[in-house]
């Protein structure tokens, strides 16, 4: 169950925009905002999508020590972690400006800043502003890596040479996957490549299918769908790209490459 494949793939256009709402008005304590933040203003909005079905895990200050570590973090991807970050890695080379889309638990912002070296650049966004505070701590040393309030959708900066989505898309409903991807895809310079890693449908007798569904059904409510969809599917001009996939652990997780096709 451990093998690994490659497929090449395409897909047709998609593409309504998603609505973005603002919670209700809260405090920041509920929002896992740090009043003394610089990050922590609440005139940023909290996405809709966020705020109902992830406020435990990313926008809590006091669950944030409890899932940032090693342990915890390797064990949700059943010890495959460190696999997967390597892969992510293996794309990537010294000198390079990458994107990361999302702040993660674990070790990977610091990888990625010691991958691309002191002569690269590393920008990091995301949404919570407690996650910003929590990743900008962990880059502390490494003076080429900067860390921002801002939608994955629209990340601004760039264009990047590599952009890392690990493990973003399955928390995004649908309409905002499609956004995402294609804001990503937008900023990529044009020899880049965007790198995506998250959940995909396994094997039929996967042992951890079943669990996984349980998991899905109480705690990711929009992992599902890539399952059914490849993550090219969530890109409105998949055919301007060359795709390139290899799973892992089954057939559980991807990791799924894409660059701009050459022009004719």
């Amino acid at each position: 169950m451990l093998e690994s494949s490659e497929s090449m793939s395409c897909a047709a256009e998609t593409g309504p925009a998603a609505l973005r709402l603002r919670p209700p008005a809260v405090s920041k304590e509920r929002l896992g905002v740090s009043p003394q933040s610089p990050a922590g203003s609440l005139a940023h909005a909290i996405p809709d999508y966020l705020a109902r079905h992830y406020a435990w895990a990313y926008l809590s200050a006091r669950n944030l020590p409890l899932l940032d570590r090693p342990l915890v973090v390797s064990a949700i991807l059943w010890g495959n972690y460190d696999r997967l970050q390597r892969a992510v890695l293996a794309e990537l080379a010294p000198e390079q400006s990458i994107l990361q889309a999302a702040c993660v638990y674990g070790q990977l912002s610091p990888a990625l800043a010691g991958v691309v070296g002191a002569h690269g650049q590393l920008d990091v966004v995301d949404v919570a502003p407690l996650q910003v505070d929590n990743c900008r701590r962990k880059l502390a040393e490494y003076h080429h890596a900067k860390v921002r309030l801002a939608d994955a959708a629209r990340p601004a900066g760039g264009p990047y040479d590599a952009i890392c989505c690990f493990f973003l898309l399955h928390e995004l409903p649908d309409d905002h996957k499609r956004r995402v991807v294609d804001g990503l895809l937008a900023s990529l310079a044009r020899d880049g490549k965007a790198i995506f890693v998250d959940y995909h449908k396994p094997h039929w007798a996967h042992p951890l299918k079943g669990p996984m569904r349980l998991v899905f059904a109480g705690l990711e409510p929009f992992a599902a769908s890539l399952w059914h969809h490849e993550i090219a599917d969530f890109a409105s001009a998949a055919d301007a790209f060359v795709w390139r996939k290899q799973t892992f652990f089954g057939g559980l997780y991807q990791k799924s490459v894409a660059w701009r096709r050459p022009q004719p």
